[in-house]
């Protein structure tokens, strides 16, 4: 892997290792219908305003969202709202995973039924 290539990963990382906090992807689930203010997203969830704040530094940081002051109110909007793109992908490897676990419990024998020797 080259130094550049190295990069690209890291980088690639840092803005899902930013989405993978359930708080901040609920976030940015909230913000793909449009731009919210802190003072929405805390009110959603029952967090205090800092705690968003917080949150909302690590999506910023990563160029998951972008800021627009608007006198006392901060609203947030994703940079790129494709971002979320994969999510349908993601929910159909959870799909996937409960059939197999599924299919495992059918298999299953029950409490107390021994092979015949």
């Amino acid at each position: 892997m080259t130094e550049k290539e190295k990069a690209l990963i890291e980088a690639k990382a840092n803005i899902l290792k930013a989405l993978g906090h359930p708080t901040r992807l609920w976030m940015a689930e909230q913000l793909a219908g449009g731009e919210k203010c802190v003072c929405e997203l805390a009110e959603n969830i029952n967090a205090d305003f800092s705690t968003v704040s917080k949150h909302l530094t690590v999506l910023k940081q990563a160029g998951v969202v972008e800021v627009d002051k608007r006198g006392k109110q901060v609203y947030y909007r994703l940079k790129v709202p494709c971002i979320l793109n994969f999510m349908p992908c993601v929910e159909a490897v959870l799909q996937a995973t409960a059939q197999s676990h599924i299919e495992l419990m059918d298999q299953k024998r029950p409490i107390g039924q021994i092979d015949a020797v």
